[in-house]
């Protein structure tokens, strides 16, 4: 496969993401019904945490694995790859969610933890954020495999990334359901395409290169800055619905988003 095709179909794969947020514009909605929608938005990102550690520390452990020899009768092939992954998803973890707490600080002037509710657009801007590291890693996946020849592979990927992207514009446009003034279709744009736009970036670099480093490390700084995004969307439906809202909410949001995962894999096989 061509960059050129490739790079086009890691674009339709972030594209996707401009499918759900218009919901960002709907108004008139009760309390609570904005409630479970953030609680499902928050289930979806609180899957993706989920699938974004397991595949960041995986290469992690598999480092460990082959350093210290328990692979059968592989030799170990010493300490220097697995503390330079180690570290890598340490400091991208960090980098991720204390560089978002500060640039909040920094940008939207919340000084003080909890003293009110995060502004909708700005939390809306920082999943956007944390999306598009993740989607950067997908992007990457997805240039490989065209890369190396595995056409199938790449055309299955580019449509489990569509699907699952399809949820995280979602998942950026439910917190700004309950802000007065609707966002303007420019503002909305500039979030589907930091969230969705890095899947083009990420599929151009793939084809190019290839590095398990580069990958542990967008999938690492992406895990940290979902971990700040979910401290804030808990202490948003704190505040819009009652536990047991909530808790529903969540559980559909998180199998939604598992569902999607699961068709993916149906695919692959």
């Amino acid at each position: 496969m061509s960059q050129p095709m490739a790079v086009l179909l890691g674009a339709i794969a972030g594209a996707t993401i401009f499918l759900g947020l218009p919901v960002a514009r709907i108004r008139g909605l009760p309390t609570a019904v904005q409630g479970v929608l953030n609680a499902f938005a928050t289930g979806i990102l609180v899957f993706l945490l989920w699938d974004i550690l397991s595949h960041a520390g995986g290469p992690v452990e598999t480092a460990l694995v082959q350093w210290t020899g328990n692979q059968g009768t592989r030799v170990g092939l010493g300490p220097a790859s697995f503390v330079l992954m180690a570290a890598i998803f340490g400091v991208g973890v960090a980098a991720g969610l204390i560089g978002l707490v500060y640039f909040n600080r920094a940008i939207f002037g919340r000084l003080r933890h909890g003293a009110h509710a995060p502004a909708p657009r700005s939390l809306a801007m920082a999943i956007a954020t944390g999306l598009g590291l993740h989607n950067l890693s997908e992007g990457l996946a997805i240039g490989e495999s065209a890369h190396v020849g595995a056409i199938a592979f790449a055309g299955v990927l580019v449509v489990g990334f569509a699907l699952h992207n399809i949820t995280e514009g979602f998942g950026i446009a439910a917190p700004m359901t309950t802000d007065p003034k609707p966002a303007s279709w420019g503002f909305l744009a500039l979030a589907g395409l930091i969230g969705g736009g890095p899947t083009f970036v990420g599929t151009w670099i793939g084809y190019l290169a290839s590095s398990e480093y580069l990958n542990v490390a967008f999938l690492a700084i992406a895990a940290g800055a979902l971990l700040y995004v979910l401290n804030e969307l808990f202490h948003l439906g704190r505040r819009l619905c009652s536990p047991p809202q909530f808790a529903w909410g969540l559980l559909f949001g998180f199998l939604t988003a598992y569902a999607t995962d699961l068709f993916l894999t149906a695919l692959s096989v």
